[in-house]
């Protein structure tokens, strides 16, 4: 055999989900073909192949995966070998029917769709290592090998005995004794105090409300036990060959009970899947978000910059609720270089060829039921020769002095029932937030709590509700150490057992924010209350009480009336500013460019028109993404990468179009 080539040997990833089982070897050689046409480096095989692969308890038929691989490494095309365990086959789950889900109902879930497993049932956890270690025992130096893709997107849970008797074991390893189970979860109300540890379970439908801190736990069990799962298939892959860089795909949402920052520890690369749910200018705002999501993921997760990559992404579609939305020409190159501008090491899609039958017939796909001679496969084609034409220009460091913070387990305990208010959510302040720097031209980092701030002059922490003591310290010295810091509602209220802090919210952050709010005034969903300095605010309002800081805004008109809405105080060289409502889109744009610019941050391109998202990034590369219908002048000086052209002070990006800028130095 020969070498194998890296998966990161300079080139920027392109492809997708190839599913050759799904097809006869004249297709795989004409998809090989116009792979190759189109560009493409890298494809994720095998991903939902488990049945095919092991058709039979312990009968492998591996042959046509042989060829697989062959054909695309004579193609110089690279592999990421997927570890199918997303998808157990039927005999599976005839033979272990104690290994398929329970919902919190009590319904046992039976096969027929993909995810339909346990992740704590040892038979699926057997079954998982056993073909994972067929899999490594034959490939793991296969020179088409490019990269290990365990699983598909972690995240189902379970009630089943097995996952009772787990959450158990999990409970006894971080809680020393029954007590401090007890005082974390505050059993003392409604007399759920626990004096032995099999009365304790998982959640499950109940009469009223379930426990919060319980619930909390469980999440965060799902995603330790998850994690256990992807862990063992990533040490028996790794032990095969060590040279080979092994990850999972996170799919993205908060009803996923996966701690993606903490698994960042555990990949040699943060992959993302990401399908936007907008179809207006949102879905450009997404993706942007979603890109600084995976870029702090890899930077902190590990405590050690880690590569990241934009897994799955749809070529040509946006899914809605109930409809499915065609992307107009050049939306998916602008969103697809969106990602390589954030720091992406390739672009991804989920799927190369749209399959003839099954659930996903009509998703989104490179080559559709049409063929090869379509729009969409022509677009293909174009982005990879614009990726060709950065080749070299490895992922290099986005410019950001805005640090957001994000964190999993603040969102899980927001979703709690018993809230003040239906629908807090916290990966939507934090969206909010950044979709209002991204308007005003300012480039934000999204970092876990505790995430080192390099460089980060404002810190954000938007509906953060839980506050450990270590959250608490990691803001207290960024802003001792000259840092501003801007806190929304909800943040601070709770310590990490969900537990409300006393003393006036928000208990973490008083002293630093110099108020004290007294009482929640939530709003309805479509209430607005009008604010003195201009605009309005929504979802949320509170009795604040100054206690050192000013007023910048009040509110105006009913029972707070003339009360402040947004304050800020002095701390050192530092503001600390306080919003306890979610402003307009249009007033969040103006406070925050107002933060952020006494904070001394400024646009990544602040001679760029409304329109246009910039990028800069460390390694002297500014790229420009048109998101509107008209052409557009911005400030540049350097080499327009995509075109070879020279541009001298100046450089009109077309309506819709990219350019990615090599700029002077100075």
């Amino acid at each position: 055999m020969t070498t194998k080539t890296p998966w990161n040997d300079g080139r920027l990833c392109y492809g997708g989900d190839w599913n050759p089982e799904q097809w006869p070897p004249e297709v795989w050689r004409e998809d090989v073909a116009l792979m190759r046409a189109a560009g493409v480096d890298l494809v994720t095989v095998g991903v939902f192949a488990w049945s095919r692969l092991e058709p039979e308890p312990g009968r492998y038929t591996l042959d046509w995966l042989d060829d697989v691989l062959d054909l695309l490494h004579s193609a110089g095309i690279r592999a990421a070998l997927a570890t199918p365990t997303a998808s157990p086959p039927p005999w599976f789950s005839l033979r272990h029917p104690d290994a398929l889900p329970v919902t919190a109902d009590g319904v046992r879930l039976t096969h027929g769709s993909r995810d339909t497993y346990c992740a704590a049932a040892p038979a699926y956890r057997d079954a998982a290592r056993s073909i994972a270690e067929v899999l490594a025992a034959r490939y793991a130096h296969h020179p088409a090998l490019a990269l290990w893709h365990v699983h598909n997107e972690y995240g189902t849970t379970c009630h089943c005995p097995h996952t009772e008797a787990a959450f158990r074991r999990w409970l006894t390893t971080r809680y020393d004794d029954l007590d401090a189970l007890n005082d974390a979860w505050v059993t003392t109300f409604w007399s759920q105090y626990y004096s032995d540890w099999a009365q304790v379970g998982t959640p499950r439908a109940t009469q009223y409300l379930a426990n919060p801190g319980q619930v909390l736990d469980f999440r965060r069990f799902w995603s330790d036990t998850l994690l256990s799962a992807y862990t063992e298939q990533r040490d028996l892959l790794r032990a095969a060959n060590p040279a080979v860089p092994v990850t999972t795909n996170y799919v993205l949402g908060d009803w996923v009970p996966v701690d993606h920052a903490r698994w960042a520890r555990e990949v040699d690369l943060v992959a993302i899947d990401h399908y936007p749910s907008a179809t207006d200018l949102g879905a450009e705002e997404q993706t942007a978000f979603a890109a600084d999501l995976a870029r702090g993921w890899a930077r902190h997760g590990a405590g050690r910059p880690v590569p990241w990559l934009l897994m799955e992404s749809a070529p040509n579609q946006i899914h809605t609720a109930g409809r499915m939305h065609t992307k107009k020409p050049g939306r998916m190159t602008r969103h697809s270089l969106a990602h390589v501008a954030r720091g992406s090491a390739g672009v991804m899609f989920f799927q190369w060829r749209a399959p003839v039958g099954g659930a996903e017939r009509f998703h989104s796909a490179v080559v559709s039921h049409a063929g090869a001679d379509t729009r969409v496969f022509r677009e293909a084609s174009n982005l990879g020769a614009a990726l060709g034409r950065l080749a070299g220009t490895a992922p290099g460091r986005v410019q950001a002095a805005v640090a957001i913070a994000y964190d999993a387990a603040s969102g899980w305990a927001l979703r709690h029932p018993g809230m003040p208010r239906d629908g807090l959510d916290h990966p939507g302040e934090a969206a909010a937030v950044h979709r209002a720097l991204w308007h005003a031209g300012v480039t934000a980092d999204v970092v876990p709590p505790g995430a080192p701030l390099d460089g980060a002059r404002l810190l954000v922490l938007p509906a953060l509700y839980l506050a450990s003591d270590a959250t608490v310290d990691w803001v207290r010295r960024h802003v001792h150490d000259g840092g501003h810091l801007l806190v929304t509602w909800l943040s601070g209220v709770a310590d990490e057992h969900a537990r409300v802090r006393l003393g006036g919210y928000p208990g973490a952050y008083r002293d630093l924010l110099g108020v004290r709010v007294e009482e929640f005034h939530p709003l309805a969903d479509d209430e607005h209350v009008p604010l003195s300095g201009g605009g309005t605010g929504r979802i949320w309002s509170e009795t604040v009480h100054p206690a050192g800081a000013e007023t910048i805004s009040a509110y105006a008109g009913g029972v707070l009336d003339g009360r402040p809405a947004i304050t800020r105080h002095r701390v050192g060289d530092a503001y600390a500013w306080y919003v306890s409502t979610r402003p307009d889109d249009g007033t969040y744009r103006r406070l925050l460019t107002e933060v952020a610019g006494l904070a001394g941050v400024v646009p990544a391109c602040p001679g760029a028109p409304s329109g246009v998202e910039a990028v800069r990034r460390q390694d002297g590369l500014l790229y420009l993404l048109n998101h509107t219908d008209r052409p557009q002048r911005v400030p540049a000086a350097g080499l327009d990468l995509l075109t070879g052209a020279t541009v001298d002070g100046e450089l009109t990006v077309a309506p819709g179009g990219v350019a990615v800028v090599r700029e002077e130095t100075p």
